[in-house]
Formats: structure tokens, C-alpha cells, sequence
């Protein structure tokens, strides 16, 4: 009895001394575990379905999914939660990396956090501001730039689920930061060697006017390390990428390494001290970048216009990277080579003629490729097609879907 009332006064004296801490809390409806707050800030729906191209997205409307799912905001202090239907064809869930809850809201088959098709559930999260404990010590709060995604699709870690698209951006501000002008900018390097499941030239171009305060937000999935590198802006290493004073010491990057589950943010003032242009962002590890993981940031003139630079910059990095991804990507796989470039176990290395022949097997579960015994293969989300009656010899044609 001591020792319960001890936990009862310690829980209230540290709700005392957080105000954004809840009080109390919640039961979820049909279980006897609590949630973390007892009256939501906010309420929002998401839906998890099934894509035409075989992926598997985060939606906030019926029908709507998305690869990444929606970017979700909100503040230190508040309460917000998230009720997600599943309309795919196996278990999934939402499992939030960076703020506050319960074992009701893990989103793990560990908690029984898994909805089975067809069926809903909610899960609650906090976000506190940072605190004095009675020992002195500071707890941090949960302001930061992070991530959701699926924990049981495929395996008890949503191996599958992250691996076809269930994943998101989340992101904590602190009473006071600065918003940007634009929607935040959300890069999702992986899973395999791609952003948001996309090689270029079809990765995303991010768009701003010059002098429009914008928002990075980057995420790593999968099995690899990137290096995300920004052309002609830089940011300080620290939670906003602001710094805090005219002489604060905090280092200055344009370069920042990022692993599997990592996520960082950034704000930037477009084109500040550099102008319009045709920026590139890319992965900075060399063979990353050669097989695609690079974009544009297109930063207008500030009334919105482009110039002629700009349009002519585009075109041509759309040109060079379709011809670059062409080249390499079937000396590649002739080389019976992963993404990653690492040979894959337990597979059989396929042969091809640049004529259009290909003979092997499939590699793989993942579907980093795949491809039939004569005519096109897949690849992060684009189909090469090697038929000779769809392309001249030793060309390949591609489409992106």
C-alpha cells in the first residue's frame, strides 16, 4: 500500500510541475489500459489502403492514400488522436516515433496494437513541454522532427508495411517557432537506394519562391545509411536549424549523415544570399546518388516566376538522369547486384543482351526487382523495358508509374 501511494503522490507532483503533462488517464473503450491524456486537443482520421501499383499508403479521406502519408503537426502542450482504419489486405498499425503514450497507443503486436482488416482503432499521443523533475534534472520535451509508420504488416517490426509505404511525417513544434511559408518539404530516403519509393528523375521537385521561409523534414527507412546534402543553402545542427542568437556557436552544415528510423528538420530561407535556381538535393554517398536518389529544389524569382535558367536546368537534369538511370541500371542487375550494391543471398544472378533478352529469376521479396523471362523489369518503382519491339537495340525504354 506504501508503495502504491508513493507512485499516486510522485505522478501528481510531476503533473504539478508540467502543465502540458496530463493529469489523468484515459480508458480506452473495451480495455481496461489507459491512454496517455484524457481529453484529445484533436481528433483526426487516417486510413490505411492498398495502391494500384502494388504499395500500400496512409490517407486522410477514403481512397486518398499516399506515399509518404500525411504529414501530422502539432504542439508541445497538446493532445491528438489518430484513428486509423484498415482497408488493406493484412494487419496494420501506427506506431509514432518521439512523443508521449501508452502501451494502448504502441502500435506493436508486443501491445496488441495491430487492427485486423476492416476494422479501426485509436491511438492517443502527448507532447510536453520541457520540465523541471524533483531531482533537478530537465526532461526535453517532445518538440522535434519525426515519424510514424506501420509495426506489423509483414513482420512483428512492419517490415512489409514500410517496405510498400506506411510511413509519415511527424512533427512536435514549440510554442514560438518560426511556421514556414510552404508546406513542409518531407524526404523519405528508402527503402533500397530511392526517395519516396522514386528514382530520378521522378523524385520530387520542391518548390519556392526566393525569400519564402521553407521546411526540410528527412527520414530514413530500410537498410541503409544516406547522407542528405543540400545545394547552395545550409542550416545549424540543432533542433529547428535556426540559430538561436547572432553569435551562438552551434555548428553550420549543409551535410548531415542520417541511418535507418532517423529523422531530422531544417528551416531555410530560399535562395537567401544565393538566388533563384535549380537546386539539387541528393544522397552524398557516391553510388547512391548514381542510382538516383537526387532531386530538385526549384527556387523562383520572388514574384513567383522562373527564369530561363531555371526551366533550361530542369530539363536538362531530367534529360542526364534519365539517361544515367538507363545505363546504369541494367549493368546492374547483370551484375546480379542489389540497390545497395551488395549481392543478395539465396538468389540466382540474372544474364541479359542489351538486344532484350533476360533470362533468371526473380530477386528477392522486397521487390527491388523484378522481372520477366523476356521484355521489362521493375525497379523502384519503374519499368525498363528491354524488348527489342519497344525500344531499339541496346536501348532501354523507360516508364514510371
Amino acid at each position: 500500500m506504501r508503495k502504491k501511494s508513493l507512485i499516486v503522490v510522485t505522478a501528481a507532483v510531476l503533473a504539478g510541475l508540467a502543465g502540458s503533462v496530463p493529469t489523468s488517464a484515459q480508458v480506452a473503450p473495451g480495455s481496461n489500459r489507459p491512454q496517455v491524456c484524457t481529453s484529445p486537443t484533436r481528433s483526426i482520421r487516417l486510413f490505411a489502403e492498398n495502391m494500384s501499383d502494388g504499395r500500400v499508403g496512409y490517407g486522410r479521406t477514403p481512397s486518398t492514400p499516399t506515399i509518404p502519408g500525411p504529414t501530422l503537426t502539432m504542439y508541445e502542450g497538446q493532445c491528438l488522436a489518430v484513428t486509423l482504419r484498415n482497408d488493406t489486405h493484412a494487419a496494420v498499425s501506427m506506431h509514432a516515433h518521439g512523443v508521449d503514450y501508452t502501451v494502448a497507443s504502441d502500435g506493436t503486436p508486443l501491445n496488441n496494437g495491430c487492427i485486423q482488416p476492416g476494422n479501426s482503432k485509436t491511438y492517443v499521443f502527448n507532447a510536453h513541454a520541457p520540465f523541471t523533475r524533483p531531482d533537478g534534472t530537465i526532461s526535453p520535451g517532445n518538440a522535434g522532427y519525426w515519424h510514424y509508420h506501420d509495426h506489423c504488416m509483414g513482420s512483428p517490426h512492419g517490415t512489409g508495411g514500410i517496405d510498400r509505404g506506411l510511413f509519415g511525417a511527424l512533427i512536435v513544434r514549440r510554442q514560438g517557432d518560426p511556421l514556414p511559408d510552404v508546406p513542409t518539404f518531407v524526404v523519405f530516403m528508402g527503402p533500397g537506394m530511392t526517395i519516396d519509393f522514386k528514382q530520378a528523375p521522378q523524385t520530387p521537385m520542391f518548390v519556392a519562391n526566393q525569400g519564402q521561409r521553407v521546411e526540410f523534414e528527412i527520414i530514413d527507412h530500410g537498410d541503409n545509411f544516406h547522407t542528405f546534402h543540400l545545394h547552395g543553402h545550409r542550416w545549424v545542427n540543432n533542433r529547428t536549424g535556426l540559430p538561436t542568437s547572432l553569435d551562438d556557436p552551434s555548428q553550420v552544415i549543409d551535410t548531415r549523415t542520417i541511418g535507418p528510423a532517423e529523422s531530422f528538420g531544417f528551416q531555410v530561407v530560399a535562395g537567401e544570399g544565393v538566388g533563384p535556381g535549380a537546386w539539387m538535393y541528393h544522397c552524398h554517398v557516391q553510388n547512391h546518388s548514381d542510382m538516383g536518389m537526387t532531386g530538385i529544389f526549384l527556387v523562383r524569382r520572388p514574384d513567383g516566376t522562373e527564369t530561363a535558367q531555371e526551366r533550361a536546368a530542369v530539363a536538362k537534369w531530367r534529360k542526364e538522369e534519365t539517361e544515367h538511370h538507363e545505363m546504369m541500371i541494367p549493368s546492374l542487375l547483370q551484375m546480379g547486384l542489389r540497390t545497395d550494391g551488395r549481392p543478395r543471398t539465396g538468389t540466382t544472378a540474372m544474364s541479359m543482351d542489351m538486344g532484350g533478352t533476360t533470362t533468371g529469376s526473380s530477386y528477392g521479396s522486397k521487390g527491388e526487382y523484378n522481372y520477366g523471362k523476356k521484355g521489362s523489369y521493375n525497379y523502384g518503382g519503374s519499368t525498363l523495358y528491354l524488348d527489342p519491339s519497344q525500344g531499339p537495340p541496346g536501348k532501354t525504354r523507360q516508364s514510371h508509374y
